[in-house]
């Protein structure tokens, strides 16, 4: 009998561990989809990230490898005066994601290095550019966190906080540093050769334990590039927002639907003020797989909904993630 007990207890506790690998992988897949915008990031105010703010267990580390392919009239850097643009964009990621507490809340710092690489050829005024290239493009750090509805939580904690998800606020600020490989006798780099930061707000409301909607309001800031070809580059802020309907199907497993809108970013280049206010919008679709344990895919596409100024163009995103506890 001694020998049964053990046996019995033994698989317990195995059937227990798979179970909480198997919501570990439903966490993280989600945290995944913040880096969803980040490969092309100087485009930041254009992401399109559901369920931004979901939570994950205390101590939860992810390691991201994804790739982006983009065409038509899109820029790494969306605000080089290039009109006419046809491009045909490619870029990879590797991001670290660590879920911590901060003041007793749920919390992830996000570490990415995009790589680029493509063609692009459009007008600058009437004379026609072209050029290939392939590069770094600039390092960001995300940090998040959940002011209200999610705090730092054990796995146990978490597995009852997702069978009774409760509304979650949050709050980030993404810092996009000019590490990128930049030429200033260029109009067109894989860096951006200035600061940005955006610092945005969340809001996770519950519909029922399957339906969710997600809420995102930011605001995009820039430096000024002071070896811009054509003369220093100054851009007011852009403001963006984002709504997302999600459906979850089992642990890890969900879509949603995404629409952003963003408004701003006028430019002044060498002293001249541009006409290029945008007023633009993005729809796009989301789904996550996971497989295997600790394991996921991501797989989503967005489409130019509505484009008053600036670029237009299509996008393919597909993200691996591996969690590394």
């Amino acid at each position: 009998m001694p020998a049964l007990v053990v046996v019995s207890n033994s698989r317990r506790r195995t059937l227990k561990l798979a179970s909480i690998v198997r919501w570990l992988a439903a966490s993280f897949a989600s945290l995944v989809l913040i880096l969803a915008g980040a490969i092309f990031a100087p485009a930041a105010a254009q992401e399109l990230t559901p369920r931004a703010y979901w939570p994950a267990p205390k101590g939860t580390k992810v390691l991201v490898f994804g790739y982006a392919q983009a065409a038509g009239d899109v820029l790494f850097d969306p605000s080089i005066p290039l009109y006419g643009v046809d491009s045909e964009l490619n870029a990879g990621l590797l991001a670290y994601v660590q879920t911590v507490s901060l003041w007793g809340r749920s919390s992830n710092l996000i570490v990415e290095l995009p790589y680029v690489w493509g063609k692009t050829q459009g007008l600058v005024g009437d004379t026609p550019a072209s050029r290939k290239y392939s590069g770094f493009s600039d390092f960001g750090v995300t940090l998040s966190v959940n002011l209200m509805g999610a705090r730092s939580m054990t796995v146990e904690e978490y597995l009852a906080f997702r069978k009774d998800p409760q509304p979650i606020l949050g709050a980030s600020l993404k810092v996009i540093a000019p590490t990128g490989e930049y030429d200033e006798t260029g109009l067109i780099n894989e860096g951006a050769n200035r600061w940005a930061i955006k610092s945005e707000l969340g809001y996770t409301l519950p519909l029922t334990t399957k339906w969710l909607l997600d809420f995102e309001a930011g605001i995009l800031f820039f430096g000024d590039d002071d070896e811009f070809v054509a003369g220093k580059k100054e851009q007011e802020p852009i403001y963006a927002g984002q709504v997302h309907v999600i459906r979850r199907f089992k642990p890890g497993l969900w879509g949603s639907l995404n629409f952003n809108y963003f408004t701003g970013g006028r430019q002044t280049i060498g002293g001249n003020r541009l006409g290029d206010l945008q007023r633009n919008s993005r729809l796009g679709a989301t789904f996550v797989f996971p497989f295997a344990q600790g394991h996921s895919i991501k797989v989503s596409y967005a489409v130019g909904w509505l484009t008053r100024f600036g670029t237009d163009f299509d996008q393919l995103l597909i993200t691996y993630s591996k969690v590394l506890n």
